[in-house]
């Protein structure tokens, strides 16, 4: 849970994937393209303006095996960490195979790096099938819901589509009750304010549990989160 990592904006986002195209080309050849799937923060940062940038890059990604030696070299000549763009969401419960079925165009680099992203309602469902408490889950939900205007019926189409039903999501009560919650609200801006701040101390919280010995993983983590919020309680009151 690192905090002092490289920020990506859409300007160098599109920089490095510019990049990448070049990179990928001159490594494979002009004949044979290849496919990103920008998803999580960079879908968001690639699309949307109420989140100025992203701490990684997660995608789908399609490509020859020499993709990965393209994504090295561009890290290492700009600077950015091991794995900047990475495809490790896959091990996560967002992951589903139906992902590029739903993807749509977002730009094509050196005429062979074909990038792609999500609709809106497919990010929320992605977010909702996470709902990860130290992340920008919830409040990226009301972001994206507040500025496309998405309605909850095509947000649980996507559910369905990407995952089977809104039931098999390990948060589904949680996902339902923020659902109701986000369309029940008379004022979106102040719900994404107190939702991000939340998710800032939540984040605060968990590293400050890892400093003292808490090993963290995607299932014990709102274990640890109760834990640190009582530590950190019983520590005030001291």
């Amino acid at each position: 849970m690192a905090d002092n990592d490289i920020f990506y904006s859409k300007e160098n986002l599109d920089n490095y994937l510019k990049q990448l195209g070049k990179k990928f080309r001159k490594l494979n050849g002009k004949y044979t393209d290849a496919e990103i799937i920008l998803i999580g923060g960079a879908a968001i940062v690639s699309r949307f303006n109420f989140r100025n940038s992203t701490t990684d890059i997660d995608a789908f990604i399609r490509a020859s095996s020499v993709m990965k030696d393209a994504i090295n070299i561009v890290g290492d000549e700009n600077g950015l960490k091991s794995g900047w763009l990475n495809d490790d969401f896959k091990k996560t419960r967002s992951y589903s195979d139906k992902i590029p079925q739903y993807s749509i165009p977002y730009k094509t680099f050196s005429n062979i790096l074909h990038v792609r992203t999500m609709p809106g309602a497919y990010i929320i469902a992605m977010k909702l099938a996470s709902l990860r408490p130290y992340k920008y889950d919830r409040s990226d939900i009301i972001g994206v819901i507040s500025e496309e205007k998405i309605s909850k019926e095509d947000i649980i189409t996507a559910v369905e589509n990407l995952y089977g039903s809104v039931d098999s999501l390990q948060h589904s009560k949680e996902a339902v009750s923020f659902l109701d919650e986000i369309y029940g609200a008379i004022d979106l801006k102040n719900l994404y304010a107190e939702e991000r701040s939340v998710e800032r101390k939540n984040f605060q919280i968990l590293k400050n549990a890892e400093a003292y010995g808490e090993q963290l993983s995607a299932d014990n983590l709102s274990d640890v989160l109760e834990r640190a919020k009582k530590i950190a309680s019983e520590r005030k009151q001291e």
